[in-house]
C-alpha cells in the first residue's frame, strides 16, 4: 500500500493553478490526428480540473466542410475515444457548448475573414476582447503560410487582449529552414507571443529536473565533471512507424527526436542555475549549453554518430516486418529509424564528460530515461573483495513509461566477509501524487493561456540545436548507407552503436532491464 492510499499526502498540497484570462483557442488542423488524439482530450482534462477560464471558447479550422454541430459531435467522439478516463458528459457539453468551426484552405484569405468574424462574435458575446491563442496543428508546410495569413488578416496583434501562436514540431527540417521559419514568424509576431511546443517538456519528470537539481543540496555539488563519468539519454520505442510513413520517411530518427526532444533533455540536465525561474532566465541558461556544444567536424562524424534501420524480427512476441516492408515506405529507403550521437558540452562544469544520445524504433523496450553514471570510488580498501565485479553507481531519471527517479549504490551483504552488492532506491510519481490524466499537453496549453514561456523553445534555441545536428544530416545525405537494415526488430539496436561507447570502454544500459525500472545488468565499464 502506498502513502497516497493511507493518509493525506503533504506533497500534493499547494497544487492550485493560477487564474487564466478569458480565452478563444483556435486549432488549425482541427480534424487531424493530433487534435483528435491529444489536443481535444487535453482540453477536456483541463476543463475537468477546473483549469480553463470561465469564458473559454474553441474554434476549429480545417479544409473539410462541416457545420458547427457536426464538428461538435466529432470533437465529443474524439474525447470519448482518446481520453484516459471516461468523460463527464456535463463537463464535456460545457466545454463544447460555444464551439465554432471554420472551413477553408489555409492559404485562402477568405478562411481568415471567416475566422475573424467568429472571433468577433465570441468577443461580443463575452462583452470584451478575449485573449487569442492560435494552435498550428497542421503539416509543417503550412506553418509559414498560416502565420503570414494571420498577419495579413490583422489577427496577430490586438490592443486590448493577448494574442499568442503555438507552433508544433518539427520546426523546420534543416538549419536553413529553421532560420527561414523563424524569420517569417518573427516578422508577424513578437518573440513574446510565440510558443514553439515540445510535448516532452510537459512531462512531470522533465519539469522536476530543475527542482531535483537546484533544490537539493545533496545532488548539486556532485553535478559536474569531477564526479560524473558519463551520461546516457535514451528514447526507445518498441513499435514501428505505423501509419506515419509519409512523415517519417522524410524525417528519420535524428530529426524526429534527437534535434528536439533529446536536445531539450540535455539542456535541462546541463544548464547552470538560473537567476530566477522566469522564462527567459531559464532559457538563457539552456541556450548557453547549446552554445557550448561544438559543431561536429567532418572527420569526427564516423566516431560520434551512428545510424541504423530496423529489419524483420520479433517484437512483443510477434513476428514483425522490417522498415522497408512497412506500408508507404519505398523499398530502397535510406531513412534511419535509429540514431545515436556522442556529444560533449565544452564548458567548465562538463569538460571531458561524454553525453551519449540514442533513439530508435522497434527496439527491445519502450522507455525514455536519463542515466547518470558516477565515477568509481577509490577501491583500495576493497582490494581483497570482488570489487572488480561491482556494477556502476547510476542515478536515473525515468521519464516514461513509469515516471520517477532511482539511485543505485553499493551496500555490504550480511555475513562475516566484506561482500558488496548493488541496491536501488526508487521514487515513483504514482506512489506519492494522485494520478491525473495528463500527456504533457495539458501543462503546455495551460502555460500558453497564462503566458508562461518557460517550457517553450526560443528562436535562438531552435537554431542552436539545428547547428549541432546539421553536419550529421549533411554527412549522412552525402554518403548513403551500405548495409540497411542493420538491426533486427526487438533487439537493443545496431552493433555499431555498441562500438560508439566501446571506444570509451563503456556500454549502453540494456533496454529491457532498464525499461522495467531495474538496475542495469551490464555496464561494468571503466568509468
Amino acid at each position: 500500500m502506498t502513502l497516497a492510499e493511507t493518509e493525506p499526502n503533504p506533497l500534493a498540497a499547494g497544487l492550485e493553478r493560477l487564474p487564466v484570462a478569458p480565452t478563444n483557442l483556435v486549432i488549425f488542423g482541427a480534424t487531424g490526428d493530433l487534435a483528435k488524439r491529444k489536443l481535444l482530450p487535453a482540453l477536456y482534462n483541463l476543463a475537468h480540473e477546473g483549469a480553463l477560464p470561465g469564458q473559454f471558447n474553441l474554434i476549429g479550422v480545417s479544409r473539410g466542410e462541416l457545420s458547427n454541430d457536426a464538428y461538435r459531435e466529432m470533437a465529443a467522439e474524439s474525447i470519448r475515444a482518446f481520453s484516459r478516463t471516461p468523460p463527464d458528459e456535463n463537463v464535456l457539453s460545457g466545454l463544447l457548448a460555444e464551439l465554432r468551426y471554420v472551413a477553408g484552405a489555409f492559404d485562402d484569405g477568405a478562411t481568415y475573414t471567416a475566422l475573424a468574424a467568429a472571433l468577433t462574435e465570441l468577443d461580443d458575446a463575452d462583452g470584451e476582447p478575449m485573449s487569442r491563442a492560435f494552435y498550428l496543428s497542421t503539416a509543417p508546410d503550412f506553418f509559414s503560410v498560416i502565420v503570414g495569413e494571420l498577419g495579413k488578416a490583422e489577427l496577430a496583434q490586438s490592443e486590448h487582449a493577448d494574442v499568442r501562436v503555438i507552433i508544433e514540431k518539427p520546426f523546420g527540417t534543416s538549419l536553413a529552414e529553421a532560420r527561414a521559419l523563424n524569420a517569417k514568424v518573427l516578422s508577424v509576431f513578437d518573440e513574446s507571443q510565440v510558443f514553439r511546443i515540445d510535448h516532452y517538456l510537459g512531462k512531470e519528470t522533465v519539469q522536476n529536473m530543475l527542482a531535483f537539481r537546484f533544490a537539493n543540496g545533496m545532488f548539486e555539488p556532485l553535478w559536474n565533471r569531477n564526479y560524473i563519468a558519463h551520461v546516457q539519454i535514451t528514447a526507445a520505442e518498441d513499435i514501428g512507424i505505423g501509419s506515419r510513413a509519409g512523415y517519417y520517411d522524410h524525417a528519420g530518427a535524428l530529426r524526429d527526436l534527437v534535434e528536439n526532444h533529446m536536445m531539450q533533455l540535455l539542456t535541462l540536465l546541463c544548464m547552470e542555475p538560473p537567476v530566477t525561474f522566469a522564462a527567459n532566465d531559464v532559457r538563457d541558461e539552456k541556450v548557453k549549453v547549446l552554445h557550448a556544444i561544438r559543431t561536429p567536424r567532418a572527420d569526427e562524424l564516423a566516431q560520434m554518430s551512428v545510424r541504423a534501420q530496423y529489419g524483420p524480427g520479433v517484437s512483443g512476441g510477434e513476428q514483425v516486418v522490417g522498415y522497408l516492408q512497412e506500408d508507404g515506405v519505398p523499398s530502397d529507403s535510406h531513412t534511419e529509424t535509429y540514431a545515436a550521437l556522442r556529444l560533449e558540452v565544452d564548458n567548465w562544469r562538463w569538460a571531458g564528460v561524454p553525453f551519449y544520445l540514442r533513439t530508435g524504433k522497434r527496439l527491445a523496450g519502450r522507455m525514455t530515461e536519463i542515466a547518470i553514471r558516477f565515477k568509481p570510488a577509490p577501491y583500495a580498501p576493497f582490494d581483497e573483495t570482488r570489487v572488480a565485479t561491482l556494477p556502476p553507481n547510476w542515478l536515473v531519471l525515468h521519464i516514461q513509461p513509469n515516471e520517477g527517479i532511482s539511485l543505485q549504490f553499493e551496500v555490504k551483504r550480511p555475513g562475516p566477509v566484506v561482500d558488496l552488492a548493488a541496491v536501488q532506491m526508487a521514487f515513483h510519481y504514482d506512489d506519492w501524487f494522485p494520478r491525473e490524466p495528463n500527456v504533457g499537453y495539458e501543462t503546455l496549453i495551460y502555460d500558453v493561456m497564462i503566458g508562461d514561456q518557460t517550457l517553450f523553445n526560443r528562436a535562438d534555441m531552435i537554431e542552436e540545436t539545428w547547428r549541432v545536428v546539421q553536419p550529421v544530416l549533411d554527412a549522412w545525405a552525402a554518403e548513403p548507407p551500405r548495409h540497411f537494415p542493420n538491426y533486427a526488430s526487438g533487439s537493443d539496436g545496431p552493433h555499431a552503436a555498441e562500438a560508439l561507447l566501446r571506444q570509451d570502454h563503456r556500454a549502453w544500459r540494456p533496454l529491457v532491464f532498464s525499461a522495467n525500472g531495474g538496475a542495469p545488468s551490464q555496464g561494468h565499464d571503466k568509468a
